[in-house]
């Protein structure tokens, strides 16, 4: 078919908007290839079920994105609105409201594409490996004896960690490794840190941390040397690098990952007040079992004694005995009446309280006694004029009723209705049913229409 026949049957063709988002839908697969699009993200919101929903923009147009679960998980970061990304995505048509939209399948961040893809198969590679594996990674001590901090010195984590350390565990010395954390020459000087850590083992948790960034700010963290590193250090190892949405791959190989450096810090050691509500614990326990070992203690010297005391200091002993038995029974007793009394006291409160109004209730009754009364003749009315109202449409829908008003029914000889006046023939008997009785009539042959 050439174009001018398809062009006169697009014109002549009607469709319905239906027909015609799907038309569209359909040029945008076949024509629209899947692509990379470049564009500052805004409107972005996180749906429940995990998908993505944005908008991309540039100085003079925008449109609208979805970035489905499955897809989005594996990104390694989450956007945020002003966020410059690159996406690759294909041309859809949500036809329902006929929106425009991409459906993005990868995300990464804008200029950085290199950079992200190095950083997935540097992780696929050590994931392969076993690197990523829970069970290799060790625990870390929950009472660490000093604690090695790895970053920069001028870095504001570092102020951030010690801020935290100081407030959480004074009494747990730091020992800092100082190292670069960005530029060329921050992994051989991260990797030259972590090996004297662990050459001088003066520390049991080592605390690999840096503030948040770009993604080449943090990619030294991304070395697959210094991963490696981190994986076979002996001393355990935390990392707190960047923010929470970033992830790096010292993070995934690290004994345990912080989403900042001062949750690496808190996750490092017990809290002073934690500690001191176990000591306190330990305390009470020890002085519970202590009373104990000292009243069985005290029974045992009882006993042995009392093969050694004269009668007159046994009974002496036994009367004071006694006596403080005695004592303490009163006392029982005593605690036990002003127990019953102020329970007794706060029952009667409470009877008192909740005794009912016995007038207020007579009138309570007789109020819905009465209100009882006015639904039932209501009640009673309705049906009485119902019944009524039925009676009389029964008694004007009596077909024998009409009879009344000069009408009259007519039956053959066979006893059947006649409708039809054209269907008698001449001398025919007919039987006429009036009001007051029944009457005999003959079809007369020359007037069809008359009756005698």
């Amino acid at each position: 078919m050439s174009f001018s026949e398809n062009l006169t049957k697009s014109v002549t063709e009607i469709l319905s908007i239906s027909q015609l988002n799907r038309r569209v839908g359909m040029l945008f697969e076949r024509e629209l290839p899947v692509m990379w699009i470049r564009g500052e993200v805004s409107n972005f919101v996180q749906a429940t079920s995990g998908h993505w929903y944005f908008t991309l923009k540039d100085e003079r147009a925008a449109v609208k994105g979805v970035m489905f679960r499955g897809k989005a998980a594996s990104t390694g970061f989450t956007p945020r609105s002003g966020d410059k990304v690159e996406v690759r995505a294909r041309v859809s048509l949500y036809e329902p409201r006929g929106d425009f939209q991409l459906q993005v399948d990868m995300m990464r961040r804008a200029g950085q594409g290199d950079l992200h893809e190095a950083f997935l198969r540097i992780r696929q590679k050590l994931e392969s490996e076993g690197l990523f594996d829970p069970a290799r990674k060790k625990d870390i001590p929950q009472f660490p004896k000093a604690i090695g901090v790895i970053t920069s010195l001028s870095a504001a984590a570092l102020q951030d960690v010690l801020t935290a350390l100081a407030r959480r565990a004074p009494y747990v010395p730091v020992i800092i490794y100082p190292s670069l954390v960005q530029g060329q020459e921050a992994p051989a000087s991260l990797m030259a840190a972590l090996e004297q850590a662990e050459q001088r083992q003066e520390v049991d948790v080592l605390l690999l941390v840096r503030g948040g960034g770009s993604i080449e700010d943090l990619w030294s963290f991304n070395d697959e040397g210094l991963a490696r590193l981190v994986a076979s250090c002996r001393i355990p190892v935390i990392s707190g690098v960047g923010h929470e949405t970033d992830f790096t791959i010292a993070d995934f190989v690290a004994d345990l990952r912080a989403p900042t450096p001062t949750a690496a810090a808190e996750l490092a050691c017990v809290s002073g007040q934690d500690l001191s509500r176990r000591i306190k614990h330990a305390v009470n326990v020890l002085n519970r079992v202590q009373q104990r070992q000292l009243e069985m203690a005290g029974m045992r010297l009882d006993k042995a004694a009392a093969r050694l005391v004269s009668p007159e200091q046994l009974l002496l002993r036994y009367g004071q005995k006694n006596n403080y038995l005695l004592q303490s029974l009163e006392k029982s007793l005593r605690r036990k009446k002003e127990a019953l009394q102020t329970r007794v006291t706060l029952l009667n409160n409470a009877l008192q309280y909740n005794k009912p109004d016995i007038a207020k209730e007579r009138v309570r009754v007789k109020q819905y006694a009465s209100r009882l009364q006015q639904l039932w003749l209501l009640q009673i009315g309705k049906r009485v004029a119902r019944h009524e109202k039925l009676d009389s449409n029964l008694r004007n829908m009596n077909p024998r009723a009409i009879l009344g008003r000069g009408f009259s029914i007519t039956y053959d000889e066979f006893g059947n209705i006649v409708r039809d006046p054209a269907k008698l023939c001449a001398n025919q008997t007919l039987r006429l049913e009036l009001e007051k009785g029944i009457q005999n009539v003959v079809v007369i042959k020359d007037n069809p229409q008359g009756l005698l």
